[in-house]
């Protein structure tokens, strides 16, 4: 027996170094058992001692597997330790040791990490950084290396976090088993029970408030972290990166204990507003910079283009906003939008913990989408190479206008293309609609809102400060339109736009232009000033590039610079409101009335931005003072029937001939859609209507067949009119009409025609009471007293 018990130790070491320690303590255990019985021999006593001394090495091995646990759970190597300790009579201590290594863990493994990239990039060579404080040591990470640095410290904090959510696991696993399977009635005959169930409570207990305890210490190692460096001069992609790292260990916070984060959320914040309030300040130069650039040609993309496929949009590739447009375009399957959801879901019920259960990271990729960019698809001069694709994409559907080479029409070297002289061939037809007509600075602009919105979709607390800068992107590019091709012909521009429309112009000139005055006001102000600071987020006003030609002639005044300027700034709001449903969920609900407000004031201004655009094009393109030059030759007292029209109408025709076939070579270079096509003709003939009621107005001398051979004019204008244009019905036919035919009203009911037709000038009314000739002089002059005073009213 004696012989047994000093044999014992050699077995004990070997059950030890097989991680056996349930064996070990039994063994142990057994041979203390057989001690007591021996213990009136001198030998035995010794031995007796040496047994105690090896408990305690049990302990110390069992303590550093507990420690082991940390970094990698294993179920059997777990089961073995917690039966070791539950044999020692230690369950409870054990439970405390474990938190104290899980704590420990946190902070050296945070620690080595972070030394381990101060090391390697330290420029000063024996410098020791190992006596440093964890917040001192973060400093020194350069920015090179900050975002690697980060990932592996995510990478280290999962794996303790989800070590600890296995722990847990098996313990509620074990005690559902327990409660199951055993009898608390029959234990406390002997006093079981009551210790089973203490000690699992306490375990319990112990374990809820871990999970508090160890994401507070991984969420102040990390916030210590990102609080330590400026990210400022960070890349835009590299800052999204660790914005979404951040993010991405937030939820895994979330789910882990259920906690918001709040600390880590400020620093982010802090970090996010720094930097985007200097990286907006970056865009909005780089947007007037290239705008002042822009030559505003097309840049050819595939009817069905969408926000969606720019690569920057990528991380929408799953929201309902996508699947919307891309079932509207035919673009995807049923059955492919439905796995898609279903894999969302799945992923949303299971969780990062079940996802990653058996093993990976959830920091081991960068979330980045770079399929189907537009821009790769496009060379600098804007030429398509294998543009993306969908699964219905077919040249066979696409209609000749489509197929031609952009670059090649520009310079008139195409002859297997001729235009042809109806007007019909000046709309681009597809499947889908229009021809997208957008410029390199619209797609720019595009992927600055893709890039705000990821902004937006990783940092919540600042994401209404990121739409309004986002909205400033969009409304300097609506001012710089307005002001490069509505205001180069004085104010006619100004005049044809609608109340609403200056209202909002108005608004963006004194918000976000800057002006000279504005300028010096900023640098007498105090450098920490409230205006001061709102100057700085000033632009200047953009120039428009000098490559540009608006005074051409023939070329109808840059009418296809014009017209891609203008739809192009048509097809940004479009994709605009593409983007609204999503828009309005990324921000506060309070704040959700602003972004409306933007839509129905600003952003369905744009369409009506052509009206001004197109004007200009209008006022510039016929002759009309030649045409009123032509008229006031005409005598209008003549004393016969004429059945020949005037030859001013020839001219004028001829003008509007000249108008229809240069709007076709133009067409030639920039489909032209329907509306620019309408709104042109539709301001071509009513300044063609003003200038016949003109030069009406100019005849000093009157006859019932001067009014005749007016009548005649006009009708030869509409008839030969109809055959050059396909716009119905011609706008404003009865505002001539009316004033030739008001001529022949009786005197009883034509104070009554003056007063409801306000829309006539006081000298083209004073004109036409004073060529008549069936009323007597003083009801003239009362009629000259009535259209005065509708002139007063005017003013």
């Amino acid at each position: 027996m004696i012989k047994t018990l000093q044999q014992t130790d050699v077995r004990l070491r070997e059950l030890l170094e097989e991680e056996d320690y349930p064996g070990a303590i039994n063994l142990c255990l057994a041979c203390q058992k057989a001690v007591l019985t021996f213990r009136k021999y001198r030998c035995i006593s010794e031995l007796s001692t040496k047994l105690q001394d090896t408990i305690e090495t049990i302990e110390e091995s069992l303590d550093v597997a507990l420690s082991r646990v940390c970094s990698h759970f294993d179920t059997s190597h777990y089961e073995k330790v917690q039966l070791g300790y539950h044999l020692l009579g230690k369950t409870q201590i054990a439970m405390d040791q474990l938190h104290m290594h899980f704590t420990t863990a946190i902070h050296n493994t945070a620690f080595t990490i972070v030394l381990g990239y101060v090391e390697l990039c330290s420029v000063k060579a024996g410098t020791s950084f190992h006596k440093r404080q964890y917040q001192d040591l973060c400093k020194f990470v350069t920015t090179d290396s900050f975002t690697a640095c980060l990932v592996d410290l995510c990478k280290a904090m999962w794996q303790i976090m989800h070590s600890y959510y296995r722990v847990v696991e098996w313990h509620e696993i074990r005690d559902d088993k327990e409660e199951n399977d055993e009898s608390i009635g029959k234990k406390d005959e002997d006093g079981l029970g009551l210790e089973a169930n203490f000690n699992r409570r306490y375990v319990r207990q112990k374990l809820e408030h871990g999970l508090i305890r160890i994401w507070q210490d991984v969420q102040q190692k990390i916030k210590a972290y990102l609080l330590a460096s400026d990210l400022s001069d960070f890349k835009y992609e590299e800052f999204i990166h660790v914005l979404d790292l951040v993010n991405r260990l937030i939820e895994v916070g979330e789910e882990f204990c259920g906690s918001k984060s709040d600390g880590l959320q400020e620093s982010l914040r802090r970090q996010s507003v720094n930097y985007f309030r200097n990286y907006h300040r970056t865009s909005m130069e780089e947007l007037r910079t290239f705008l002042e650039n822009e030559r505003w040609e097309l840049w050819p993309v595939k009817p069905n283009f969408a926000v969606f496929q720019l690569v920057e949009f990528g991380f929408l590739r799953h929201s309902k906003e996508f699947r919307k447009w891309s079932i509207g375009s035919q673009a995807r399957s049923p059955g492919h939008k439905s796995g898609e959801e279903s894999g969302a879901e799945v992923f949303l019920q299971s969780g990062f913990f079940r996802k990653y259960y058996d093993g990976g990271n959830p920091f081991g990729f960068r979330n980045d989408d770079e399929d189907n960019d537009v821009s790769h698809n496009l060379t600098e001069d804007g030429e398509r190479h294998e543009p993306y694709e969908d699964s219905d994409s077919n040249d066979s559907d696409v209609p000749e206008e489509l197929k031609r080479d952009y670059v090649d029409e520009r310079t008139g070297d195409d002859p297997s293309t001729r235009h042809s002289k109806t007007t019909r061939n000046l709309f681009p037809k597809s499947p889908r609609g229009n021809v997208p007509i957008l410029t390199n600075t619209t797609l720019g602009v595009l992927k600055l809102f893709g890039k705000y919105m990821q902004m937006m979709n990783v940092l919540k607390p600042i994401a209404f400060d990121v739409l309004i800068c986002m909205s400033q992107l969009f409304e300097y590019y609506m001012f710089a339109i307005f002001s490069f091709f509505a205001t180069d012909l004085g104010d006619v521009g100004d005049a044809i736009a609608s109340d609403k429309l200056r209202a909002t112009l108005r608004r963006i000139n004194d918000k976000l232009i800057c002006h000279e005055a504005d300028e010096t006001r900023t640098n007498e102000n105090a450098p920490d000033g409230a205006d001061n600071a709102q100057q700085k987020d000033k632009v200047p006003k953009p120039n428009l590039s000098s490559v540009v030609n608006l005074s051409d002639r023939d070329g109808l005044f840059g009418l296809a610079e014009r017209m891609v300027a203008a739809e192009s700034l048509v097809f940004l709001a479009e994709q605009f409101k593409l983007l609204h449903s999503r828009l309005d969920a990324l921000i506060p609900a309070p704040k959700r009335t602003s972004l409306h407000q933007f839509y129905s004031c600003t952003v369905v201004m744009a369409a009506e931005l052509r009206q001004p655009v197109y004007a200009v094009v209008a006022a510039r393109a016929i002759d009309y003072e030649q045409t009123l030059s032509l008229m006031a030759n005409v005598k209008w007292d003549v004393g016969d029937i004429m059945s020949q029209h005037s030859p001013y109408v020839d001219i004028l025709l001829r003008e509007m001939q000249v108008f229809s076939m240069r709007l076709s070579e133009v067409s030639k270079r920039v489909p032209v859609p329907r509306e620019a096509y309408g709104i042109l003709w539709s301001h071509c003939i009513r300044l063609t209507n003003k200038t016949f009621v003109e030069g009406f107005a100019g005849a000093r001398k009157c006859s019932n067949e001067g009014r005749a051979l007016m009548q005649l004019d006009f009708q030869q204008f509409l008839l030969k009119l109809e055959k050059i244009t396909d716009l119905r019905p011609i706008p404003d036919k009865d505002y001539v009409e009316s004033y030739i035919k008001a001529f022949y009203l009786p005197e009883n009911i034509l104070e009554e025609w003056i007063v409801g037709h306000k829309d006539y000038s006081l000298k083209q009314m004073t004109s036409l009471v004073g060529c008549m000739t069936h009323i007597n002089k003083k009801a003239r002059q009362k009629l000259f007293s009535v259209i005065e005073e509708i002139d007063k009213s005017k003013k």
